[in-house]
């Protein structure tokens, strides 16, 4: 099968606004919803493609994610377009995220790193990358 991430867990304060913003957001971003509890909810990757599967879960405790401190810094997700990392950061805009940084080439990482970076309404560090040269 080859060495993929199974899945990732990450915990929010406000489960149905997280799942509100996220419902819109990642079908632009290759996911489809898995599955949803009153605790929990789930996306994995659209297509039949393999991917790590994403939870969101309610956290348990009270106090703000930071990606400045130990834990997560940021989750990039693979788009296949440009401008597909354009309409991404667009709607998560809408959705009232803060952009970090516009769409453009990242060099420094690869000749074709086309990429935008936001804080969704979490705080978690949302990054949208094409490696295509279109």
């Amino acid at each position: 099968m080859g060495a993929v991430l199974g899945h990732l867990g990450l915990n929010v304060p406000d489960l149905e606004a997280s799942k509100a913003y996220y419902d819109r957001l990642m079908p632009l971003l290759g996911y489809e919803p898995f599955f949803a509890t009153d605790t929990e909810f789930s996306y994995f990757p659209s297509d039949g493609k393999r991917g790590t599967y994403i939870f969101f879960y309610l956290a348990a405790a009270d106090g703000s994610y930071s990606r400045q401190r130990s834990g997560l810094q940021h989750l990039a997700f693979m788009v296949p377009t440009r401008a597909s990392v354009e309409a991404a950061l667009q709607l998560a805009t809408e959705l009232g995220s803060t952009p970090v940084h516009e769409p453009r080439m990242f060099p420094e990482y690869s000749p074709f790193y086309y990429a935008a970076f936001w804080e969704d309404l979490n705080g978690f560090y949302i990054e949208a990358v094409c490696h295509k040269d279109e």
